[in-house]
């Protein structure tokens, strides 16, 4: 998948300088990011879970289970998952044999649209929901056995810290696992992706959710996201060991994993 040059037409500009951040292809002053993020999410969490399949034709499903089968959940388990929005990851690992999760997301509203689905009603005590930040977590050091983001990585201002993040609160042997989009790495299918993301997306997001330009922001910052092998390293930077990559579908997500060795 091709990234838009900078100073190309649509490219991150820097006019603010090292107080600059990427929101989508805009460039905005970094201490404004989170806002405007929590904005977009404000206006999409009622229709967001219909969006995502409409979306991806349903594949994000296979996605995100392919990121808990990897997991493979156990019973003693408890799962801290950032930007957990509407409780997508902690469903499933709670279903397939995790012991406990806790929801936690930056956006309030997204987590009323979890609280709303029926699937969690009977899972009584095994749940929890906390309105936090990835890049400073409300949680102990070392109180967490697995850590996950889907999707949501790429909407945190500071990628680092929420990584250091999930390193200090897992407890020694624990495992982070990131679900995120990438890089197509066929270059028919990329042009076929661009196509669709660019022109139909948008679209489809004001038809359904009345908010295209929150879907044109989220489709940009796919493709401003740093590649596997950048986030792989950022993961060994924030001193995760075993980091391993499994690209999806041609490239289009990928999930890395890192565990946390003492």
């Amino acid at each position: 998948m091709t990234r838009t040059p900078p100073g190309a037409p649509g490219a991150p500009q820097t006019e603010f300088g090292d107080e600059s951040i990427d929101f989508g292809f805009r460039t905005v002053r970094r201490a404004d990011k989170s806002e405007l993020v929590r904005d977009v999410f404000d206006s999409v969490a009622s229709r967001y879970d219909l969006m995502n399949d409409l979306m991806s034709g349903g594949v994000h499903r296979l996605w995100k289970s392919a990121m808990i089968d990897w997991m493979a959940p156990q019973p003693h388990q408890t799962l801290v998952d950032l930007a957990g929005g509407t409780g997508d990851i902690s469903l499933r690992f709670l279903r397939t044999g995790g012991g406990q999760a806790v929801i936690t997301d930056i956006n309030e509203a997204m987590l009323a649209a979890g609280r709303q689905r029926h699937e969690f009603t009977s899972l009584g005590g095994r749940v929890r929901w906390c309105v936090g930040n990835a890049e400073s977590l409300p949680f102990e050091t070392a109180s967490a056995d697995r850590m996950t983001i889907a999707f949501g990585l790429r909407n945190v201002t500071d990628r680092e810290a929420a990584i250091a993040e999930a390193h200090r609160v897992l407890k020694p042997g624990g495992r982070f696992l990131c679900l995120e989009f990438s890089q197509v790495n066929s270059a028919m299918l990329a042009r076929a992706y661009d196509a669709w993301s660019f022109n139909v997306l948008p679209r489809l997001g004001q038809l359904v959710a009345g908010d295209g330009d929150s879907y044109r922001y989220l489709v940009e910052s796919i493709r401003t996201f740093p590649a596997p092998e950048v986030l792989a390293d950022m993961f060994a930077g924030a001193g995760f060991a075993q980091v391993r990559v499994r690209r999806l579908s041609a490239g289009i997500a990928c999930i890395h994993s890192g565990w946390k060795l003492d």
